[in-house]
Formats: structure tokens, sequence, C-alpha cells
């Protein structure tokens, strides 16, 4: 699993670089910004209307809810609104599809994940994140759990669900996303062959359909980020029987890892990002590049990644250091699929 160990170690490197540690990111305790300007001028009047920013995915999900807050924090900081366009499909490359063929002026930004990294490590042909589009900041790093409903009878916990799959014949079924080599796709591989589970995915793209399908009986277990159904956690609707880290964190101290129940695997880790396109004017992507970053330390941001879990993980990168988490994420994601025996392109 040295592969997989790579990507992980990459994630948290990644942080190391630009010289910002785990604790400075803790929310209300010790948090400090690493963007010193609290303004910038804006070059030639821009941006002179709204933005728009393109998010790949629904908006009950992840990515549309830390669109969400992202939006909230710029307009807070420079009085510039943020137009959201939601165009799920393809895990993502319907959203990069369209963000691509829009103007390259500064004035369309886009919300993305790792999916982004993924999809071009396993084909070239696709846009690289790192250099076809400017990372203005990655503001999320998380981990990944195994969700039941509360009131589920027919298993409780993490053991007793393996034993309830196995015997189930391969009828068992669990909520995830569709994209073959996602980051869910390529753990739930690992967790399987780990267990001997058979048990199906059931491909959604959306959020909401994805957590509901667990609601409503029509999957057995869902495969998700514990701050994307952070309601369902308070509202006591689900429970977690699994976490995907190195080690148990505080909010979920009763729920064992993945290497407690015997699985030796290295967890990869779901990140979130905004980007602009490469060939956008210098001036412009410089002003995005304060906007986003400073963004991130609004108190509105600040407070709901400290709601979401994100302060497990260090979420911050600048440019720089998206940079070397994309690179490093794409170079390991490609040997990871090669060993897999996909056909890197």
């Amino acid at each position: 699993m040295k592969i997989v160990k790579s990507i992980a170690k990459g994630v948290l490197l990644a942080g190391m670089v630009t010289g910002v540690s785990t604790a400075s990111f803790a929310g209300g305790h010790g948090f400090k910004c690493k963007v010193s300007e609290e303004s910038m001028a804006k070059p030639g009047g821009f941006p002179d209307r709204a933005l728009t920013m393109i998010v790949p995915y629904g908006p009950a999900g992840g990515s549309g809810q830390v669109a969400a807050a992202m939006a909230k924090a710029v307009t807070e900081l420079t009085g510039v609104d943020i137009n959201r366009d939601h165009k799920p499909g393809g895990s993502g490359t319907v959203g990069m599809t369209a963000y691509m063929a829009a103007p390259a002026d500064g004035y369309n930004v886009l919300e993305h994940i790792d999916d982004a990294s993924s999809a071009h490590a396993l084909d070239s042909s696709k846009p690289n994140p790192g250099k076809d589009l400017i990372p203005l900041v990655i503001s999320q790093v998380t981990f990944s759990q195994i969700y039941i409903r509360s009131s589920e009878t027919r298993y409780n916990d993490w053991k007793s669900f393996v034993a309830w799959v196995k015997a189930q014949g391969g009828k068992a079924t669990i909520a995830n996303v569709s994209k073959e080599g996602s980051m869910e796709r390529v753990s739930m591989k690992f967790i399987t062959d780990a267990t001997g589970m058979e048990i199906q995915q059931i491909s959604f793209d959306k959020g909401a359909p994805r957590y509901g399908a667990l609601m409503g009986g029509q999957v057995d277990a869902l495969f998700e980020q514990p701050g994307d159904v952070k309601k369902f956690l308070d509202s006591g609707d689900f429970k977690p029987i699994l976490t995907i880290f190195d080690e148990r964190p505080k909010a979920f101290a009763d729920v064992p890892t993945h290497k407690e129940m015997g699985m030796s695997f290295t967890p990869l880790l779901r990140f979130r990002g905004f980007y602009v396109n490469a060939k956008a004017p210098a001036d412009r992507v410089k002003w995005l590049q304060w906007a986003f970053q400073r963004g991130y330390c609004q108190d509105s941001y600040q407070k709901f990644n400290d709601s979401k879990f994100m302060s497990v993980i260090d979420s911050y990168r600048d440019t720089d250091g998206a940079r070397t988490l994309i690179n490093g994420a794409i170079k390991q994601y490609r040997e990871v699929y090669k060993s897999m025996g996909m056909a890197v392109k």
C-alpha cells in the first residue's frame, strides 16, 4: 500500500510547504490568517459586476455547501456578488467542460474537488487543475466515513455490518459517487479487498439523492464525508460505523477507524477548492487570489469549516501549496490506477 500512503502523505506535506501548521487553522483556537492585506485595489475596476461560480455538483452536497460558504465570505469581504451555477453530472466532468468553454476573463471561477486531479490522472486529455487552471485556494481537506441509519436493526456497528453484507450474497448496497477511479471508489475497493465483502455501489452524482437513498432505505449504507451529512448526524438519522482516517477524531471518539478494524491502507482524503482559468488576465488573477485566500479568513467561513469537522486536518492551501497537492495527487493516482489495471491515457 505504499502508493496510497504517498498520496495521503502528500496531502499533509502540502500544508507544510506553505508554512502552515494544522494548529493554525482551528477556528477560534489560535487561528491566524496567512493573508496580511485586509484590502486590495481593483485592477482597472475589475470586477465591476457579479462573478459567476460554476459548481460541478448539486447544491446539497459538500461542494454546494462549500461554494455557498466561500461565495458568502468573498462577498462579505469585497462587496462583489457571486452567482453560483450548479452543473452536476459525470462526477464533475459536465461542470468542468462548461467552465473551460466560458470566457477566460476572470469573471468566471470554478469550484472543484480532487476528482479534477484524478480525472486528469486517468486521462491526460482532461484539464490539469494545476496547469490549465490557477488554484485560488484549497479551503477544505477532510476524511470519509461509512454511515447507516440510526434506526437500523439488521446491524449496528462495523463488525455486524460486515457480517451481514457477507451473508447477502452480493445483494447488499452502498450509496456512493458514480465516477470509477474517484477517491470514494478507490477507497471502497481497498475496503472490500481488505474485508472480503461483496457490495453493490449505487451511483449518485448529487448529494441529496444519495442521502435520501439511505434515509429512505433504498440502500443499506452510505460512503460520505462527515461535514456533508452533518444535518443528518445532528438530527440523529445517520450514524457512522467506520472512520477512514489514521486516528479517531474527537468528534467521533466512539467510531472505530479502518486500521482498528484490521485494514492497513492509508486513507485518501477529499479536498475542495476554487480555481480560475489560467488564461485569465494576470492582474485579475492576483485580485481573485487575494479575495479567495482572504475570504478563507472571514469569520463566517471559519465558523462554517468548524461546523463541518474541517479543523481536524489543515484545510488551507494557497496557490503554491495547492499546486503541490494537486501535482502529487495526479502522479500518485496515476500509479494507483496502473496498479489496479485501469487504462491510463
